[in-house]
């Protein structure tokens, strides 16, 4: 293996300063994995990995399990890994991986589809992701612009699910499409709503339809729907997280699934 890098002047670690910038990984279809546990899922999904970057003084147990040996490794000092991490107490672990597209698979009989509509704030997309794959959903529809699956804050925040849970990014009318094909039933989750979402029929294909918090689903989602279902809140708040939200309902048709079942 070659040496250690030391100089903080390296060209590689100008390069990985750079792709913490959205517009320098899309000119490079490139994206970084920071941290062991995401790595780890990065390899089950057989992400392309172009190069891991470690620090070795730096590995929490969790890092100095993964299968070194396998990987194409590049050695980094603790300052050096220090100035091109994003996160305080770096495990030692930040790989560089290329977007690959992944076609969703095709669903079963009964599955729930989750589509986020809009959202741009990477830690509620990352924590929605995490959640879909906790909650058995099938499959994550992203729509609308200014989302980026590379971002450094959506993996973490997905924990690595971004690579487990089956997700495209598509404009509404091919999001629409796949969904209407398959006979998915459309549930929009709206304050606005009469009925309570435990009393909807979640049991078959269903899409669980999520906006933002400020400006909720777009026309387009709210004139398509099958379904529109409300979560009832008893306080002075009026509305959840959009995590919480999305939790409550994958969660509602997971349960109603398996009791169908």
């Amino acid at each position: 293996m070659p040496a250690p890098i030391h100089s903080l002047q390296n060209a590689q670690l100008k390069r990985l300063i750079r792709l913490r910038e959205r517009r320098e990984r899309l000119r490079e279809g490139v994206y970084l994995i920071e941290g062991a546990r995401e790595l780890a899922r990065a390899l089950s999904a057989h992400v392309l990995l172009e190069t891991v970057y470690t620090c070795p003084e730096l590995h929490s147990p969790d890092a100095a399990a993964l299968p070194w040996a396998a990987l194409p490794v590049t050695e980094l000092g603790r300052a050096a890994f220090e100035k091109v991490s994003g996160r305080e107490g770096p495990d030692g672990v930040l790989a560089l991986a290329r977007f690959e597209p992944r076609p969703l698979p095709e669903p079963p009989e009964a599955a729930a589809v989750l589509v986020l509509d809009s959202l741009e704030k990477p830690g509620n997309v990352g924590a929605l992701l995490r959640t879909a794959d906790g909650a058995g959903a099938h499959a994550t529809l992203l729509v609308g612009d200014g989302l980026d699956l590379g971002n450094p804050n959506l993996i973490r925040a997905s924990q690595g699910s971004v690579f487990t849970q089956p997700v495209a990014a598509l404009d509404e009318a091919a999001a629409l499409g796949w969904l209407r094909q398959r006979a998915f039933t459309l549930v929009a989750c709206t304050p606005q709503a009469p009925q309570n979402y435990w009393n909807a029929p979640l049991a078959g294909r269903v899409a669980v339809l999520l906006g933002t918090e400020h400006a909720g689903l777009s026309a387009f989602w709210q004139q398509y729907a099958d379904v529109a279902v409300s979560i009832p809140m008893q306080g002075r708040a009026d509305s959840l997280n959009v995590g919480v939200a999305g939790a409550l309902l994958l969660y509602e048709a997971l349960r109603q699934r398996e009791a169908a079942e």
